[in-house]
């Protein structure tokens, strides 16, 4: 019998909530999931091998199942979070992890809240974003928008500031948003000292920030990468980390996480398939190396 866990594979084709840069990411799922068929095929026997290390990987026979979309509404975004969050929790109920393939990245908060209400224990959060998400309300956006996926899973019972860390953030972003990260004792390593630690270090130094958490839900926007590797986003964000960078820290973390969501891949803005390709790679090294879950 394997002593591999499995994945499922679930698509969110979701962007209601896109309210600042390109909608488009509901096109995503099909796309990415297009992308890992062609990856997927090279397991064989339960096996797949990995030429960066010159090895052959345990994987199993059923390392990445496709569950399809969920039931989204277009115009009804908590109807679309309620299913999402029921996919995750019935994913984890079966022991599996779910791979949840947005759609926008308020999608975040649903993701967060299934891992949450299926886990017990204190769960933390691993945000690789472009941007901190941390948007209360506003009378553009809302309470639910793209802007504020990171806030209101902070409101989740078990979620707290000292379990989680924000990778990747660059740039410049909303004055309310930065005091309120400096008044929970929330933190952030962003891009520029991503790329100054490298892979290897970046990783240790945010495992050892959610070292307390019983869980982690690990959310990877696209737009943590630079748009020079990944075009097909909701937004261009320069300075990112490159497509390699963001392969090692997902091989290097997905042992000790339950979950994953990646968000924000825009089709309508990539350049052939570029970005849903690389999205393909996340999840299913995601899976790989996540098969055999750490302690």
């Amino acid at each position: 019998m394997s002593n591999t866990r499995g994945f499922d594979l679930w698509g969110v084709p979701f962007d209601g909530e896109s309210t600042l840069g390109w909608p488009g990411s509901r096109f995503a799922p099909a796309k990415v999931r297009e992308c890992i068929k062609w990856i997927n095929m090279r397991i064989q026997q339960g096996k797949v091998y990995c030429l960066e290390t010159d090895s052959f990987m345990e994987v199993g026979d059923n390392l990445l199942d496709d569950k399809g979309d969920v039931a989204v509404i277009p115009h009804d975004t908590q109807k679309t979070f309620d299913a999402t969050s029921a996919a995750v929790q019935q994913s984890i109920a079966s022991g599996r992890a779910p791979i949840v393939i947005g759609g926008d990245d308020s999608l975040l908060f649903p993701v967060a809240r299934g891992v949450h209400d299926a886990l017990p224990g204190r769960i933390g959060i691993i945000h690789f974003d472009a941007h901190l998400d941390l948007m209360d309300e506003s009378p553009k956006q809302g309470r639910y928008s793209q802007s504020s996926g990171m806030r209101r899973s902070l409101e989740l019972d078990r979620v707290q500031p000292g379990d989680c860390i924000q990778v990747c953030e660059r740039h410049f972003n909303f004055p309310a948003s930065g005091q309120f990260k400096h008044d929970t004792g929330l933190v952030h390593i962003s891009a520029r000292e991503a790329l100054r630690l490298g892979p290897v270090a970046t990783v240790e130094k945010i495992l050892e920030r959610v070292k307390d958490a019983d869980h982690l839900f690990l959310s990877f926007d696209i737009d943590a990468i630079d748009p020079c590797y990944a075009p097909g986003a909701g937004a261009h964000e320069p300075g990112g980390i490159s497509s390699d960078e963001a392969l090692q820290m997902i091989e290097l973390l997905a042992p000790h996480c339950a979950a994953m969501a990646i968000t924000e891949v825009n089709p309508t803005t990539d350049v052939g398939t570029m970005t849903s390709t690389l999205a393909a790679y996340l999840a299913f090294t995601f899976a790989v190396y996540g098969s055999k879950k750490a302690c």
